[in-house]
């Protein structure tokens, strides 16, 4: 038997090639002031945009229980929003019982809810008896 000689064959090896660089565009200064512009205009027109249902039904508590106009740190309104947000978790929780997530989440709020009506309680008792005879709540 004879031996075979094995030769190993040269290959081409290619070079890599760069991808060609995209021509550089330069913006003026007018043109970036422009930019700014209509983005801040399309900002506004965005917030123009009809509010949402859950939106408008906070800003119609907020204007309900506010002390003046823009008033929305009082201790009446912070309870009232509390007070609407325990009731949609409420209606979540009865849909979906076994979300225990979104059950320590109500647990909170109404702890904060709690902590804030015996603030309010310690500040103006008549204040306070207001708020529960107006939001029906037990204490």
């Amino acid at each position: 038997m004879k031996a075979k000689k094995v030769v190993a064959k040269k290959t081409s090896v290619k070079k890599a090639v760069a991808p060609k660089k995209a021509p550089v565009v330069k913006v003026t200064k007018a043109e970036k002031k422009l930019v700014k512009v209509m983005k801040s205009k399309v900002k506004k027109v965005i917030a123009a945009v009809d509010l949402s249902d859950e939106a408008k039904e906070k800003q119609k508590v907020i204007e309900k229980y506010a002390q003046k106009s823009g008033d929305t740190g009082s201790p009446e309104v912070q309870v009232a929003l509390l007070s609407y947000k325990i009731g949609r978790l409420s209606e979540h929780l009865n849909q979906n019982k076994k979300d225990n997530h979104s059950r320590r989440g109500l647990l909170k709020v109404v702890a904060k809810r709690r902590r804030i009506l015996n603030y309010l309680q310690k500040l103006n008792e008549d204040r306070y008896k207001v708020l529960i005879g107006s939001l029906s709540l037990k204490k």
